[in-house]
């Protein structure tokens, strides 16, 4: 076993059971892409076992801090069936559910969804990606799944040094699907959609936003960076008057149409843009538009830390703008997905979009991700999706 052995100090993220191990922490030793290596402090004192990644910043990731544990293919079915045991636990009403969630699961670059009979995974980082083999006969074991779909296309696994790779690891066919949730019905394509084919942290915000739409009995509903429409179909299902959907994806805009259809939902009450959101929205303040409910939904602007700054500046400017849009007493549920930017971080950017667009706003709701997609006491990097619900005030 190959051995990796810290600078001085650089033991003390592990010994809380973080599970990442930078370059820079690392004096000496190395491995092959993806192998087990036995991590040390600068005394020699085991730490982890954990997975070797020669290009990637995050050059360790641990598998487990048990000196006793055997990396092999039992570990990974067995750590498998718990994240999966757990799902089932949950008693998600969805036939869309994540069940493997990287680093939270103790599988650190893994990801897998189930869209009813079918499995969706990304392998991210290069430990996975040695073990994909045994992974995907565990899953299809473990799931009675007949059909596993490879979406490893991130960035992420480019800063691994891995290329892309996507198509059926197990099974084949359709890539076409139904997603079942809250009682609707939302198409989605596997191969092509974003992610492993939708958005399953939003679940419950899609909701979230539906409850408010049938309590404040919101007019005109304004839905950014729509994608295939969740939020749109979640506020007409509410009793929504009318929903403007903007993306810039022609494609998504497409199924959007059809998920209204596919939930009975009146496409008379819809309106759907293929424009970008920040020329779109200052064309609205410029009109005199104003909306009862915005969603501000944007993509990762930060996934790191370093991006923060920047993504801050366009975080508060879409808000700014939002805020000028809304009528007395509307309503904005705005998000951000991105890790580099924290809870705190993100409630002062909203705060300061609020005061510059001379409005004042109370926080009526924080929300985050799904239930199966949780993050653990010692991995804080796993709370990347945040959102607030926020009233402005008359």
């Amino acid at each position: 076993m190959k051995i990796i052995r810290l600078r001085a100090g650089k033991e003390r993220s592990l010994l809380r059971r973080h599970p990442w191990v930078f370059d820079g922490a690392v004096a000496k030793g190395g491995g092959d892409a993806g192998e087990t290596v036995r991590v040390e402090s600068a005394e020699g004192q085991f730490l982890a076992w954990g997975a070797f990644s020669p290009a990637s910043r995050i050059r360790v990731r641990a598998w487990s801090f048990d000196e006793a544990q055997r990396i092999d293919a039992a570990f990974f079915r067995d750590t498998l069936a718990r994240a999966i045991a757990l799902r089932e636990r949950l008693g998600i009403e969805s036939n869309g559910v994540r069940l493997v969630h990287g680093e939270s699961d103790g599988l650190p670059g893994l990801i897998v969804d189930r869209y009813g009979d079918t499995l969706v995974a990304q392998f991210t980082a290069c430990g996975v990606e040695r073990w994909k083999a045994p992974i995907a006969d565990a899953l299809i074991e473990l799931t009675g799944c007949p059909r596993l779909y490879e979406r490893s296309d991130t960035s992420s696994r480019k800063l691994e040094g891995l290329p892309d790779a996507t198509g059926w690891l197990r099974g084949s066919g359709e890539t076409s699907l139904e997603l079942q949730e809250h009682g609707w019905r939302l198409g989605l394509d596997i191969a092509h959609g974003h992610k492993t084919g939708y958005y399953l942290d939003q679940r419950d915000s899609r909701r979230v936003c539906h409850e408010y739409t049938k309590r404040l009995c919101f007019a005109h509903v304004l839905n950014c960076f729509s994608y295939t429409g969740g939020f749109s179909v979640a506020a007409l299902a509410g009793g929504a008057g009318h929903v403007t959907s903007i993306d810039s994806s022609g494609p998504a805009l497409e199924q959007a149409r059809a998920n209204l259809l596919l939930n009975g939902l009146d496409p008379a009450r819809a309106t759907f843009m293929d424009a970008d959101v920040n020329t779109a929205l200052r064309q609205f303040v410029a009109e005199g538009r104003s909306f009862d409910a915005i969603v501000l939904d944007p993509p990762k602007f930060a996934p790191t830390a370093a991006h923060a700054e920047r993504a801050a500046r366009a975080y508060k400017d879409l808000n700014r703008q939002a805020f000028k849009l809304l009528t007395p007493g509307g309503v904005l549920f705005t998000f951000s997905c991105s890790g580099g930017i924290g809870v705190e971080l993100f409630h002062k950017i909203v705060a300061s979009a609020g005061l510059d667009a001379g409005v004042d706003g109370a926080i009526l709701q924080r929300l985050g991700g799904a239930c199966d997609h949780p993050m653990t006491i010692n991995f804080p990097e796993g709370e990347y999706l945040k959102g607030l619900v926020v009233m402005k005030k008359a």
